[in-house]
């Protein structure tokens, strides 16, 4: 058991260490932009479809609970207020969450691993070059803007399924849902999820290098690796979470 302690918390150091030393880079240079570019286009495509799926199933759910609860106490022309604030507090960076640490941090760690197996990262060491500022650092940005956007369109496709399944099944007047959005949804909570999102996938994006770059062994490490890199994101991820909602609603007061 102490030893098992003991792994876990040296584990948490590196993840320190190699994220201090990532950020680092972001003010030292050199900027990898080629390489920025290449990871946000690998992980983007690699999380859209997902995205999409995830969002349209989790908008239906919090939508219909909360119509049915509206439509019970007499308040159904609530229900665009109710939308606008489960699309863009909670479905979008729940979403976004989970697609992150469950395709694009995945991703990022095989990548990583598999060249890491190949010795291509000993090499790299070998010519002098940092893999926190070559590797890491374009990666865990890439994530981080990928998240955001994501969390975007899941804020979009939230809303736009909402007032479908609100006005088409419920029969909620479309005025009243329109005028609702806004009344419990503004700029500020818009901030707040964008940058929760953000966070989230430069987390997610950090774990996933790590993980990745201390691969030990044969191919079989890597898929070790990939499993650990879901869970130990998610619950990062969580975790996160739960201290940015409880900021966010001190200072919104939603």
């Amino acid at each position: 058991m102490a030893s098992r302690v003991t792994t876990a918390v040296r584990s948490v150091g590196d993840l320190y260490a190699l994220s201090v030393d990532a950020l680092v880079g972001l003010i030292t240079g050199p900027w990898r932009w080629r390489e920025f570019v290449e990871q946000y286009w690998f992980i983007a495509r690699v999380s859209l479809v997902p995205t999409v799926l995830m969002a349209l199933p989790f908008t239906v759910l919090v939508v219909f609970t909360l119509n049915s609860l509206l439509g019970e106490i007499g308040a159904s022309d609530m229900a665009g207020a109710g939308a606008g604030l489960g699309a863009v507090t909670q479905i979008g960076p729940l979403v976004t969450v989970l697609v992150v640490a469950g395709t694009g941090a995945t991703a990022v760690a095989a990548d990583l691993g598999s060249r890491t197996i190949r010795d291509e990262i000993s090499a790299l060491e070998v010519l002098g070059l940092d893999p926190a500022t070559h590797l890491v650092l374009p990666r865990a940005l890439a994530s981080a803007l990928v998240a955001a956007t994501l969390n975007g369109a899941v804020c979009a496709i939230g809303l736009i399924g909402g007032f479908v399944f609100s006005v088409y099944l419920n029969h909620v007047d479309p005025g009243a849902f329109a005028a609702g959005v806004t009344l419990l949804v503004g700029p500020a909570e818009l901030v707040l999820s964008e940058v929760k999102a953000a966070l989230f996938g430069l987390i997610a994006g950090l774990v996933a290098c790590y993980r990745g770059l201390a691969v030990t062994g044969g191919p079989k490490s890597v898929g070790d690796a990939v499993n650990e890199t879901v869970v130990f994101s998610f619950v990062a991820l969580f975790l996160a979470n739960l201290v940015l909602t409880a900021i966010g609603i001190q200072v919104t007061g939603r």
